[in-house]
């Protein structure tokens, strides 16, 4: 569910003075790895568009980073944009996600509107993210409780490659397009129970994973539990919602739109929450001049 409302706005300049790519994030330049993973999508744009000129990269979050609220598959997906739209191309939403997954994997997802699924496929060509369904599809709201705007000490990469030293990383994988097949259906069904189901499954497989993998990952905070305490005591008292967690300490409770106010009012006083951001199904990747 892409968030409408977390917005990551991103400027790309192509420049024949420029020397070299220049990152910069927040108003501060950036080098090493995330300077690498920006050229890796530059370099993809230059060979589509014949361009040579480096290019100075601005960009900034609305939201924490690296904080597991998904704010590097959004800065490449904006990237990815940005950098199409500034060398002239005009690409399909296939082809700019396909280059959004050359910085991040999961950006891929952030280039559709609404309800994306990302299709696997077996190389470059066929894997990419498209919409199953629009924004109004579905009046969701995304109550995401801040536990933490510190960046994580071990990012979702790093998290990725320890995955596979985990004996539940195997399980996990195998089921993984049953997982999905029932979590696609109950999105274009609107079926709230068996999505709620399926994403508290998904999200504890995954931190399961994490956590017994060699060295281990420990992303949760106390205030992390806690929140996961209280969404099932509002569920066991009757208002519909569930939680999902991403490589991080903050918490997703998804429910309906209307309860949003209610939820986050109980969210936002649990010790050790320092915010509650209320996100709904947003729109696609886009790009102004």
């Amino acid at each position: 569910m892409n968030l409408g409302g977390l917005e990551t706005q991103t400027t790309v300049n192509f420049d024949n003075l420029l020397k070299e790519d220049v990152l910069v994030w927040d108003g501060k330049i950036q080098i090493g790895a995330a300077l690498q993973r920006v050229m890796s999508v530059l370099e993809k744009v230059r060979a589509l568009s014949g361009l040579e000129s480096y290019a100075k990269v601005e960009s900034n979050n609305n939201f924490p980073a690296g904080t597991g609220i998904a704010s590097s598959a959004s800065a490449f997906a904006a990237l990815s944009m940005a950098a199409s739209c500034a060398a002239g191309l005009d690409l399909s939403e296939a082809q700019l996600s396909r280059i959004a997954r050359l910085g991040s994997g999961s950006a891929c997802r952030s280039i559709p509107s609404g309800f994306v699924e990302w299709q696997a496929g077996n190389d470059d060509i066929s894997s990419y993210a498209y919409s199953i369904a629009p924004a109004d599809h579905w009046d969701l709201s995304d109550c995401i409780a801040v536990i933490s705007k510190t960046h994580k000490s071990t990012s979702s990469e790093a998290g990725h490659v320890l995955a596979d030293s985990s004996p539940f990383q195997a399980v996990r994988t195998k089921s993984a397009l049953e997982r999905l097949e029932i979590c696609r259906n109950a999105i274009l069904t609107r079926d709230f129970d068996a999505f709620a189901e399926v994403t508290e499954f998904d999200s504890n497989m995954m931190h399961a994973v994490i956590m017994t993998s060699h060295p281990p990952v420990i992303y949760w905070l106390p205030a992390t539990l806690q929140v996961i305490h209280e969404v099932i005591k509002m569920r066991i008292n009757g208002t519909p919602v569930f939680y999902t967690i991403d490589a991080g300490p903050n918490v997703h409770v998804i429910c309906a739109q209307e309860d949003s106010p209610l939820v986050s009012s109980y969210i936002i006083d649990i010790p050790g929450v320092e915010d509650v951001i209320i996100a709904h199904p947003g729109g696609p990747a886009s790009c102004s001049n």
